[in-house]
């Protein structure tokens, strides 16, 4: 079993923050988070779904130019929740943070890589989503959060309106420490056209596959009563989701975003690196993953406050995939189900009394 981090969240890795934003009054039901670095980070990302929605993500390849920024965004909306970013990018720039293209401090121009993922109509109202004012309020809440704060998991920020398999999805954190004391985290938004749940037994597929290992426990198995009643619950849901909303969208349209961190030193490269890597993890949660209208993404940061030897980049990527793991299963045991006029979402605690 891995050491966690003090706070098994995103926020081990020295110099990261984490903002939500998010609503949920009448109609509404999405929101933006947003992940810090005051200090900047060196940034990649590896998206594998086949309808991503991005911005500025161009920017991190490692070919192109910059190499440090201050945000990622993620966020609901579908399309429309890029205008999120926009507010981030204002907030950033009044902290002068950002690329200095002019001699005085505040001539900066942030780069704010960016995604979505599609949440619209689950709160009722089909033109609430993300905007420049969540954007900022996010940003400005992750700057008002001291270090190493604890970070809200569950129906929160970009989370708020996340659904994976027909059960509330949401936003969960994780931490490790290898033993050199190098510190790798993960912050992921579950919201997955896949299951996260195994249907031959309700067990959570990120427990069944290294649970002992990832959780320190064996993986929970619910009685079979207890699951049959909950598949047949689910169904309902399903059921009175399209009565409701004058039937499903198609095709189902959903995302899993994810930001994976380490207090080690990689280059552009070696960043992108991990952020493949991580998507195992993100496949080991959710079945199946990466299909042709998820729009998955994993973004990569290292804050570069850790000299990494050779031999040990390899431990990184392994328990980058880890930790992106334990937070999916975390994201959906802290997710709370929701019955409203976008439809009927129940959590997997509510199926499963966990």
């Amino acid at each position: 079993m891995q050491n966690h981090g003090a706070r098994d969240a995103l926020t081990d890795v020295p110099g990261l923050h984490v903002g939500h934003s998010q609503r949920t009054d009448e109609g509404w039901l999405t929101g933006t988070t947003v992940v810090l670095a005051p200090e900047g980070a060196v940034a990649a990302v590896d998206s594998r779904g086949g309808g991503p929605g991005t911005r500025e993500t161009d920017a991190l390849e490692p070919r192109n130019a910059v190499e440090r920024i201050n945000a990622v965004v993620l966020s609901g909306g579908s399309a429309f929740g890029l205008d999120a970013a926009s507010g981030v990018a204002e907030w950033l720039e009044e902290q002068g943070l950002g690329v200095q293209v002019g001699p005085e401090p505040g001539q900066v121009v942030p780069v704010v890589p960016s995604a979505i993922l599609f949440d619209l109509g689950r709160g009722g109202g089909w033109r609430n989503r993300p905007d420049h004012a969540m954007g900022r309020a996010a940003a400005q809440a992750a700057g008002e959060s001291p270090t190493g704060a604890p970070v809200e998991q569950g129906c929160v920020g970009a989370g708020t309106g996340a659904v994976a398999g027909g059960l509330k999805g949401g936003v969960g954190t994780a931490s490790a420490v290898l033993e050199s004391g190098t510190t790798i985290a993960a912050l992921s938004v579950v919201n997955a056209a896949g299951s996260p749940i195994d249907p031959s037994t309700g067990a959570l597929y990120g427990e069944l596959l290294g649970s002992r290992a990832l959780f320190g426990r064996a993986p929970h198995f619910p009685p079979a009563d207890e699951h049959a009643e909950a598949v047949m619950l689910l169904t309902e849901a399903a059921e009175e989701t399209s009565r409701r909303t004058g039937g499903p969208v198609r095709p189902v349209l959903n995302t899993t975003l994810a930001v994976v961190a380490t207090d080690a030193r990689l280059d552009k490269a070696q960043s992108q690196k991990l952020a493949g890597v991580a998507h195992d993890g993100m496949a080991r949660a959710v079945r199946p993953v990466h299909l042709t209208y998820d729009g998955d993404a994993v973004f990569a940061l290292a804050t570069c406050q850790r000299h990494l030897e050779d031999e040990e980049f390899n431990t990184v990527l392994a328990a980058g995939a880890d930790v992106l793991t334990r937070a999916m299963v975390k994201a959906v045991l802290a997710a709370e189900g929701v019955d409203g006029p976008g439809g009927v979402f129940p959590a997997y605690r509510d199926l499963y009394g966990r």
